[in-house]
């Protein structure tokens, strides 16, 4: 399944409807942030596998990102190859 969410709120929603294998996650979206949504989704499945983008890749936020429940961390403009090593990261 894939589903597009608009914000942090929707992700947990659709999360819970679509149960995807993989869910991209960027750091900055309205209502609720990409790292308060990943925690929310750990909680209802802690073994979802999160891969978490931001066009900010501060060391802190990078840390945040991976204490939240993140499996991986990819700084924006997203670089394809670097992004097919994550997913099979994330398959393997």
């Amino acid at each position: 399944m894939v589903g597009e969410a608009v914000d942090g709120n929707d992700a947990v929603s659709k999360y819970n409807e679509l149960k995807p294998e993989l869910v991209t996650m960027d750091i900055t979206m309205p209502n609720k942030d990409g790292i308060e949504a990943t925690k929310d989704i750990r909680a209802i499945d802690p073994k979802a596998k999160i891969l978490m983008t931001s066009a900010m890749g501060q060391e802190a936020m990078v840390k945040e990102a991976f204490l939240s429940g993140a499996f991986d961390f990819i700084v924006k403009p997203v670089d394809e190859p670097r992004f097919l090593t994550a997913v099979a990261k994330a398959s393997g």
